[in-house]
């Protein structure tokens, strides 16, 4: 009898070596991990973040061997994972991998750095444990589809999977606990995108959740804890139950040639993924035509219709969150100020002349775009000047994507900007870091990534 695709996948995640995985791929995980680091500092003091992390401490243990980064106290694995899980999300800049429609670095570090921390494990150890998460989490969300996305917000439950099989490389789960760490993953994976209509909380809470619960599915596997083997495809799985147009070829393609980790983009702006290729779209526009924000009267961006449904609901964004799920306030912002980086969200998506600006701004739907999506997210914006002049800007590839990615010193300035928003690092920590990431596969036991709090 052949395998379950689901126990091909498992079998690939637990037995994933590191001299399996091309230099490339390696040195991208490298920049990944640097990315999110930057990122997860970038979330302390946020409102959700805090109030998650003070939960966390009421529930967990004064002290512990792992790292929560926004605060540089001590905690459990467990604890660990929920807190950074957490901050990673909050600032809307960690990374996404277009044609899963999903934020792999989220939940795969948090659980990884957790796990790492308490075991003692090595570098190489750690980066082949983060592409198992990648790897698997990418697929899971090219399997559930774009139906599923729609109503489920990917990162929350293909991210519980990634997370788990992530934990579970470097606790060394064979093939059958691996598969049994899925099924605990799949039964708890949650995250529903209602949250957007009326600015909750959730979207932190979902990435807390994926990796903390993921990481748990891995220990209770390696420990004997039995899952559901068939989670993800079986007829009362997670693809019967969120989706339409699942693909359980999906789950096993291209495994150990294709490699995604490679495939995954960086995030530039600070606000949804779905509003940069109009941004840098826009941005073309005005900078090829010497174009001023208040001549403008209309914009109209070409859609796909992923976009339309994530970004529709927000209409009058009331808070910092929201806004960067505001097509408008995004174009706005970059019109206006000439970015949309944490700090212009934080102080200027109010302001009068950013207002006027989106509410010039509305999405359709585009063929072309639509088709493309998710593998490609192509953005189309069409101008018309008060004088009645009409003027159209298309990136195909938006600043981040595989093909106009970061350098590792556009990173370093990334990681360096998120920072300094945050009061997270100080610039001496900032050098310390990156002298030690461009290092990691030869670092014999991966400690702690800042000072602690009581040092």
């Amino acid at each position: 009898m052949s395998e379950t695709q689901s126990a091909v996948l498992a079998r690939f995640a637990a037995t994933l070596q590191y001299e399996d995985i091309p230099a490339e791929v390696v040195e991208r995980a490298k920049n990944l991990y640097a990315d999110w680091v930057g990122s997860a500092l970038a979330g302390k003091g946020g409102r959700p973040v805090e109030a998650l992390a003070a939960f966390a401490r009421r529930m967990a243990p004064a002290s512990g061997p792992c790292e929560v980064l926004i605060s540089r106290e001590r905690t459990t694995p467990y604890f660990a994972a929920f807190i950074n899980g957490a901050s990673s999300h909050y600032a809307e800049q960690d990374d996404v991998h277009n044609g899963s429609v999903f934020h792999p670095a989220a939940v795969v570090f948090p659980a990884v750095l957790a796990v790492a921390q308490e075991a003692g494990a090595c570098g190489k150890d750690f980066i082949t444990a983060a592409i198992v998460g990648y790897e698997v989490g990418i697929r899971v969300g090219e399997f559930l589809g774009r139906s599923h996305y729609r109503v489920f917000h990917t990162t929350g439950t293909a991210g519980t999977l990634a997370a788990a099989a992530a934990a579970g490389r470097l606790l060394g789960l064979t093939p059958a606990q691996m598969l049994d760490a899925f099924g605990s993953a799949g039964t708890q994976a949650a995250g529903l995108w209602e949250f957007l209509a009326d600015a909750a909380d959730s979207k932190q809470l979902h990435t807390a959740k994926a990796a903390a619960d993921g990481m748990m599915s891995a220990f209770l596997a390696r420990d004997g804890f039995q899952g559901a083997k068939r989670i993800l495809e079986g007829p009362r799985g997670m693809a019967a139950g969120m989706s339409t147009d699942a693909d359980a070829a999906k789950l096993v393609d291209g495994l150990g040639s294709r490699w995604t980790v490679v495939e995954t983009s960086f995030k530039y702006h600070a606000s949804c993924r779905h509003t940069h290729p109009a941004a840098d779209a826009l941005a073309r526009v005005l900078a090829d035509n010497q174009i001023q924000p208040a001549s403008i009267r209309e914009v109209v961006t070409h859609v796909h219709q992923g976009a339309i449904d994530v970004l529709g609901p927000v209409v009058n964004p009331v808070t910092v969150h929201q806004a960067k799920f505001s097509m408008g306030t995004v174009l706005g912002l970059v019109a206006e100020r000439g970015s949309a980086s944490v700090r212009d969200f934080e102080s200027h998506f109010q302001d009068a002349a950013v207002v006027a600006f989106r509410n010039k701004v509305s999405m359709q739907l585009d063929e072309e775009v639509d088709s493309a999506s998710p593998r490609r997210w192509i953005g189309k914006v069409s101008v018309t000047t008060e004088d009645g002049k009409s003027f159209s800007g298309r990136v195909d590839e938006p600043k981040g994507d595989p093909g106009n990615t970061l350098s590792r010193e556009e990173i370093q300035d990334k990681f360096a900007r998120l920072a300094d928003f945050s009061a997270s690092a100080s610039v001496e920590e900032i050098h310390a870091f990156f002298r030690e990431v461009w290092q990691l596969e030869a670092a014999p036991r991966i400690g702690a990534i800042l000072p602690d709090a009581a040092s």
